[in-house]
């Protein structure tokens, strides 16, 4: 990949995007539903687009908001919809045309106390309090936001009555939903004015800001850290739970320093990114240099994406960490440090993360059920208790509370930072020194991500792809022992390949949103080795896709 002269750097006024244009665009502009990009698509984490291009846009969000209702119907979900939102521009706008065919469709919603920007796993937190004990009258919940995702996005996810993200069934079938109304230019989609909506009595304000600060010391162990008066650092990214962090330091007696509280659209006081754009990626060192810069200052530092699902931990050992070293960390830091967890929860990971991850597993005697991406496929074994923790190698992960009952269903990203600071605390060391530790014992590995050109007959033939038409026996030197197209865990297609030898893995996926596909690639011997898997896992998957989808040696 290409880095941009700009990675790393601040933002120049040249690429900050126009807030008033990018906003109009969102009431102006109208979706073709024949243009498969301007039609309502979820991926692994909802619909998202931006307003520039006719792929985020008021009628997307009316169209799904509809879509949701009936949803709701279909399977007689009565109780309140919890709706947050993200600090991306578009955010705000959409917020207002989902209450307006909400409050049509008379659903019980409850916003924000103040108007507070919400951070996702508050709003995975909110359902699963609300539903705790009843089946009926159970609430869902929708989270508007782009994640991370540049200041032009938009996003619009969600979350079913089991607090997480929607599985690819009830996704699969809001989409379909949603585009009826696009095609048919919105005919049978209730709104009113949004102030209106606002004044009825099914419109709510609830805390969400109290009540996820309330419960975290029931999931991180605060006295631990406050005992220690380690100094910790946030950067929130200028994201929702920006206010967040000086009421946990003030609530908890931590002594933590918010590092910056700006919110600003535009979001001008990033670092830009590695090809040249704005992203509130907290696993990019390019967008994370800001708190990178100040390693050193405190004890342990960390920050969160924009609707902060996702986590990045600096350490003073090291800087930021790579996302799959912090999860190993974490597995093997919280499965010894949690009593009262029950002895058969077991690790959720997904097929693109790290080797080192089923190491530590094996040696703690935990089961590891790997999945597709998507943080989804661990909803249902966080809130039953049979996973305790579960990570994806991009920087998403949520764990159990201390008494080993589910917390939160979705991605959360402040409880990754926070347990840092108890790992500090507790052990003397930071998460970087703790990863030397376990590569000391288990192996050190080394991975990477490519990207090749595909069109979009080749990225649908990718994901197409079967174990059996796979020839090969060797991968790099080394005996393969699986071929897969479904993950282990789950045997939910993985939407591509994924080879594995003792040694080392890749695993090749088509992108949603470029004609690309993505190679994932890591070796536990070293750099050359690494070089030739990813070279050999090139080579097999282009055969494939110059060859109708036949790979021969």
């Amino acid at each position: 990949m290409a880095i941009s002269p700009l990675a790393g750097k601040p933002a120049p006024s040249s690429i900050l995007v126009n807030v008033p244009r990018l906003v109009s665009a969102y009431y102006t502009e109208v979706p073709d539903p024949a243009l498969p990009a301007q039609r309502v698509a979820f991926g692994t984490s909802g619909h998202r687009g931006t307003s520039f291009e006719a792929s985020f846009n008021e009628w997307h969000v009316l169209a799904i908001s509809q879509a949701i209702c009936a949803y709701r119907a279909e399977q007689g979900i009565t109780g309140p919809l919890f709706l947050g939102i993200d600090t991306h521009a578009l955010s705000v706008p959409a917020s207002a045309s989902a209450l307006e065919v909400l409050a049509a469709n008379g659903v019980e919603v409850m916003l924000s106390l103040d108007d507070e920007y919400t951070p996702t796993p508050a709003v995975s937190l909110a359902i699963l309090t609300h539903n705790r004990g009843r089946s009926s009258g159970l609430a869902d919940g929708i989270v508007i936001t782009p994640s991370h995702n540049p200041p032009e996005s938009g996003g619009f996810k969600y979350n079913p009555p089991n607090g997480g993200a929607a599985d690819t069934v009830v996704t699969a079938w809001i989409e379909a939903k949603a585009n009826e109304y696009l095609a048919a230019g919105l005919n049978g989609v209730k709104r009113m004015p949004v102030e209106k909506a606002l004044k009825l009595a099914t419109t709510h304000r609830y805390d969400y800001l109290g009540s996820y600060v309330d419960q975290l010391e029931q999931v991180i162990d605060m006295e631990v850290i406050r005992g220690a008066n380690i100094h910790l650092g946030v950067d929130p990214l200028g994201g929702a739970g920006v206010h967040y962090w000086a009421r946990i330091g003030e609530q908890y007696k931590l002594n933590l320093t918010v590092v910056s509280s700006e919110v600003d659209p535009t979001f001008r006081f990033m670092t830009v990114d590695w090809d040249g754009r704005i992203r509130m990626d907290p696993s990019s060192s390019y967008a994370m240099q800001r708190l990178i810069d100040m390693n050193g200052r405190y004890d342990i530092a960390f920050a969160c994406d924009t609707d902060h699902d996702r986590h990045g931990i600096v350490a003073n050992s090291v800087g930021l960490l790579p996302a799959n070293h912090y999860l190993a960390v974490a597995i093997d830091y919280l499965f010894q440090h949690r009593p009262q967890w029950s002895k058969d929860a077991g690790v959720g990971k997904t097929v693109v993360s790290s080797q080192i991850i089923d190491l530590v597993c094996a040696r703690l005697k935990r089961k590891l059920y790997e999945t597709p991406a998507g943080f989804k496929w661990f909803a249902e074994g966080l809130r039953e208790g049979s996973l305790g923790f579960c990570g994806e190698e991009s920087a998403g992960a949520s764990f159990l509370r201390l008494n080993g009952s589910v917390w939160t269903t979705d991605k959360d990203g402040l409880i990754p930072g926070l347990l840092a600071a108890e790992m500090t605390a507790r052990t003397g060391h930071d998460p970087g020194q703790l990863y030397s530790q376990l590569t000391s014992e288990l192996g050190d590995p080394v991975s990477t991500r490519v990207e090749a050109s595909a069109t979009a007959a080749q990225k649908k033939m990718l994901s197409a792809l079967s174990p059996q038409q796979v020839h090969y026996s060797e991968l790099a030197g080394e005996k393969i022992q699986h071929i897969l197209t479904n993950a282990p865990g789950n045997n939910a297609p993985i939407g591509g390949l994924k080879v594995v030898t003792d040694g080392g893995w890749f695993a090749a996926r088509p992108s949603g949103t470029e004609d690309i596909y993505k190679i994932y690639a890591e070796s536990m011997h070293g750099e050359e080795h690494l070089s030739r898997i990813v070279t050999e896992a090139q080579a097999i998957v282009d055969a494939a896709l110059g060859s109708g989808g036949s790979v021969k040696s």
